[in-house]
């Protein structure tokens, strides 16, 4: 049961009606590869990489809950793009799309007794870490909602 109301809050923040008023794919789909990889202050990152870190961190996550030991590279997936072409930018947005799938299809098959689960590295449990992804969603989405509204 918690499980299924912590899928609807993964699932209402990527694409359908989430508290807060805007979705990943609602703000991200309108995009041009241009405005995505603009880089509008010095030394801040772009929406695009921020996407990329976004997908990164659902996978890093994902694979702690399922037992891997995972050790965050010192660029905290913070990487710039190189392709900024119109199929590198839908590419992003399929991979995006294949992380909401994964933590999707593994929150419909998780049980709630899971959730206690402890990930030794940091002590957290697999619940703080599902509830971490999703606040780490939305920290980034206001970020990115920011950026896109001043299209240049």
């Amino acid at each position: 049961m918690e499980t299924q109301r912590i899928n609807e809050l993964f699932k209402n923040l990527y694409n359908g009606n989430p508290w807060l008023d805007v979705t990943l794919v609602g703000t991200l789909k309108n995009l041009t590869p241009a405005q995505a990889a603009q880089k509008k202050y010095p030394g801040r990152n772009s929406i695009w990489e921020i996407t990329n870190h976004l997908i990164s961190w659902r996978e890093n996550v994902l694979e702690r809950i399922k037992g891997a030991d995972i050790v965050t590279p010192s660029h905290n997936y913070f990487l710039p793009v190189k392709d900024t072409s119109d199929a590198a930018w839908e590419q992003t947005l399929a991979n995006l799309n294949i992380s909401q799938q994964k933590w999707t299809a593994f929150l419909d098959n998780m049980r709630d007794a899971e959730l206690s689960g402890i990930y030794p590295p940091n002590g957290h449990t697999h619940y703080e870490h599902i509830h971490g992804i999703i606040q780490h969603d939305a920290y980034h989405l206001g970020q990115i909602v920011l950026l896109a509204k001043h299209p240049e």
